[in-house]
């Protein structure tokens, strides 16, 4: 018996999935996280394998630098630039995220300006070598931060750096010698591409969290090794792929977005495998809901990523929005006594009140017990007990400063969380200029269920599915993901002279590198190589990414990149330019090292609909409904349940509104539409 496994660390609970190769079977389950030690709810949820040996593949998602850096409790970080240059990192850009609020205040940088120190060194816009560098100045340079105890990791980002990188790789190679022990990025190896106040920030953040990912990497490893598992545990990327722990802490900023890609990937192998080519994901977790889509089958990946607004991170990743509403939600009362839902989570301490660990504050878990949609008896198929008196008293603290009933005020709750996540949906679908009713909402997480018929209501999406193991479908998705790295370089051509020769050295150099990357980390197999182009209309400011089909630049693969490009433009702004001169920006190399896969059975079929096993009053928009109660395991294939009606399960309850219908595929997803009439 030899198994996959996947875990996410989520804010609330910790997700398990196990697949077991041989039997092509899947276990999913959930523990409590344990916030003051992540590993230890790992450790818990961890047990209810028999065999540990029998793990062959343990993929962790983790939220370690992302925190880091949203809680601002990084490394002290040096910031080594050219001369005259030290302050790109605090002007940032001219833009405002608030234009007319005269209070608001741009992101402070992850440095210290008194941290940041200039180097006598000049790169031309060609990469020629204006000025040399003096290696004594370096050498004084590393001693003098050597000596600054605050000091905990080193950014090196210097001008033109992307074209020639001679300087900045000696620079590490002295401060190698100078500060064996000292963490150093590089941007030329994190972010060797243009604009220099991104790759700064980038350089910057990576540098800033990688003492503590070094420090609980190691701390995890050693952990892992005492059980058994040392060798076999990857960590999930940003970019959906997965690596090993030397391969993340050297680069620790590629798990900015860990958690979340796991349930893209999922989506995608669903999209697959029931023909749903267009997906827009809704994952409601306890903390956070996260939203991306699946077009033609293939997720979307963007590096036009701020882990704040104003503090951009441009490493290649899938391209997940995230905001502060999941069922752990806070309900609070502002200053102009109006009620807002997050983005403060009680995350799994203290919980949400009905928990009974000592919270007060009611949430959007506490509402939707109010309202009958969750069963105080049935929480987590009735292996964890909630207190549904815990829950209207806390939500009764707010109706009273709202002069409102308990259950309107809980339903305001709902209904204010509700709109949030229309705006993430809104987000990664109108914005990006995608019709809502071209698509199908994938709900899933411990809540998303809970909410997709709501926002199909809301959003105009016609057709929705809750997927199998809808509570722990990103975990799920950790064993569907491969091993992957993604490098990414500034080419600066365009379609009117266009270097053949070096436009292919440059993707050869990225296509090594990558391929050597992974085999450094073990990945044996044979590699699947793509490779992508940016390219903008000459004197436009942003690009799109457009595929590159053929190994090599030559007359006929220019010709066809020139027409893909015209036509992704017309399909993204409605309008394209024949004739107009194009710019390539960026190469994008993506090496994958595929690993085994689950391939989901079916389940058997019936007829009709099941038997219910309960009713309950549950309230809908106004007024309360009897609702039928149905497990999901009685929904065979195409059977289905007209609305109002609860779908309960283990790990999680789908919430059907009045007016809609589900139907069981067949595989034992819930296939939700609209009745008509």
């Amino acid at each position: 018996m030899t198994y996959y496994v996947g875990v996410d660390i989520g804010g609330t609970f910790t997700d398990f999935v196990a697949f077991d190769i041989a039997k092509n079977t899947i276990t999913a389950w959930k523990n409590p996280s344990t916030p003051a030690e992540p590993f230890d709810g790992v450790m818990d949820g961890l047990r209810k394998i028999p065999n540990l040996e029998a793990v062959s593949r343990l993929r962790l998602g983790t939220t370690i630098a992302t925190n880091a850096i949203l809680q601002r409790n990084g490394a002290k970080v040096a910031y080594v630039t050219t001369k005259g240059f030290r302050d790109i990192p605090f002007i940032q850009h001219g833009n405002r995220k608030s234009h007319y609020d005269m209070t608001w205040i741009k992101a402070k940088p992850l440095v210290l300006r008194r941290h940041c120190y200039e180097v006598d060194e000049r790169l031309d816009q060609n990469g020629n070598v204006l000025t040399h560098l003096d290696d004594d100045e370096i050498i004084a340079l590393a001693r003098k931060i050597g000596d600054e105890c605050e000091v905990e990791a080193v950014a090196v980002n210097f001008l033109f750096s992307y074209i020639n990188p001679s300087h900045e790789l000696r620079v590490k190679r002295i401060f190698s010698d100078q500060l064996p022990d000292m963490p150093l990025s590089i941007s030329y190896e994190v972010l060797p591409k243009w604009k220099e106040y991104e790759r700064a920030s980038t350089t910057l953040a990576d540098a800033y969290v990688k003492p503590l990912v070094a420090r609980s990497f190691a701390s995890m490893k050693k952990r892992f090794a005492a059980v058994g598992l040392d060798g076999r545990v990857a960590v999930m990327k940003s970019n959906g792929g997965e690596s090993s722990f030397a391969g993340a802490a050297a680069q620790p900023i590629q798990m900015t977005v860990s958690g979340p890609t796991g349930g893209v990937v999922a989506s995608r192998a669903m999209s697959k495998l029931i023909d749903e080519p267009n997906i827009v994901t809704l994952d409601m977790g306890g903390t956070s809901t996260d939203c991306a889509t699946i077009i033609n089958g293939a997720e979307r990946f963007t590096t036009n990523f701020q882990i704040e607004w104003g503090l951009p991170i441009q490493i290649p990743m899938i391209d997940v929005r995230s905001i502060g509403a999941g069922g752990g939600s806070i309900a609070w009362i502002d200053k102009g006594d109006l009620l807002q839902v997050g983005p403060q989570s009680a995350g799994a301490d203290p919980a949400p009140a009905c928990y009974g660990r000592g919270g007060i504050e009611p949430t959007v878990t506490d509402s939707n017990l109010v309202l009958g949609r969750l069963n105080s008896q049935e929480f987590l198929g009735g292996k964890m007990n909630v207190d549904l008196e815990l829950a209207r008293k806390a939500v009764e603290r707010v109706a009273k400063k709202l002069g409102m009933g308990i259950e309107e005020t809980a339903n305001a709750i709902v209904q204010i969380a509700n709109n949030s996540m229309v705006g993430a949906l809104r987000s990664v679908l109108l914005e990006k200029g995608h019709d809502p009713r071209d698509f199908t909402l994938l709900g899933f997480g411990g809540a998303g269920p809970l909410h997709i018929c709501d926002l199909m209501e809301l959003e105009g999406i016609p057709r929705g599915i809750v997927p199998i193991h809808p509570g722990q479908f990103s975990a799920l998705g950790f064993v569907m993901t491969d091993a992957r790295t993604d490098k990414q370089r500034t080419i600066q051509q365009t379609s009117l002279h266009f270097d053949i020769a070096t436009s292919n050295k440059m993707m050869e150099e990225l296509v090594e590198l990558a391929v050597n990357e992974l085999r450094s980390q073990g990945y044996t197999q044979v590699l699947e190589i793509y490779r992508n182009i940016d390219l903008r209309y000459f004197g436009q400011n942003y690009e799109l990414q457009i595929p590159f089909t053929a190994e090599r630049f030559d007359e006929k693969s220019l010709e066809d990149l020139w027409k893909r490009y015209h036509e992704a433009h017309d399909a993204r702004f409605n309008f394209y330019i024949p004739g107009e001169t194009i710019e390539i920006v960026n190469l994008s190399i993506s090496v994958v090292a595929p690993t085994p896969k689950p391939k989901l059975a079916k389940i058997a079929k019936g007829t009709g609909t099941p038997l219910s096993v309960d009713e309950r009053e549950i309230w809908f928009d106004k007024t309360f409904f009897a609702t039928k109660v149905y497990d999901r395991s009685d929904l065979l294939a195409d059977m289905f349940v007209d609305g109002p009606a609860i779908i309960r399960e283990d790990s999680a309850t789908t919430i059907l509104r009045p007016g809609y219908q589900v139907k069981a595929d067949a595989y034992g997803n819930l296939i939700i539409n609209k009745k008509r009439g």
